[in-house]
């Protein structure tokens, strides 16, 4: 049984939950989305809105450098990897997902510069040393 959950009409012909391969579709290009994590001393549910990236088939979340703090997003992933992937596009779906940190530097200095490519002006190694980054799986899709 599937815990996909619509938020509304979505791009399915009416019908209330969108298909498996039209989420696959909606997860093939980048889009604005909505992350819902657990907060990691609160226990509640913390809502942000981030756009996620494709490369190389895979689904990342990255954010903008910043070298003054770390992101309440990444610091309640590193507690609970699992979290809820909005689509609010025009395919709306609640997708449980798992994050996996990204930590290494040669693995994220090749996603980041795919990164930097679509947030034309930022510097790759800045981005290396102080953007969030991890990688998106969902356990209910089928691989």
């Amino acid at each position: 049984m599937s815990n996909y959950q619509t938020l509304g009409p979505s791009a399915t012909g009416g019908s209330d939950r969108p298909s498996e391969e039209v989420i696959r579709r909606a997860l093939r290009h980048g889009q604005a989305i909505d992350i819902t994590t657990t907060g990691r001393r609160s226990g509640e549910a913390r809502r942000i809105e981030i756009v996620f990236h494709v490369i190389g088939g895979r689904v990342y979340i990255s954010g903008m450098p910043r070298a003054d703090r770390r992101r309440s997003w990444l610091a309640n992933l590193e507690a609970d990897a699992h979290f809820t992937f909005h689509l609010k596009g025009p395919v709306r779906a609640d997708l449980p997902a798992v994050a996996r940190i990204v930590t290494e530097e040669v693995e994220r200095r090749a996603i980041l510069t795919e990164v930097a490519r679509v947030w034309r002006g930022q510097d790759v190694e800045t981005m290396v040393r102080h953007s969030p980054l991890i990688e998106v799986t969902f356990p209910e899709l089928a691989a």
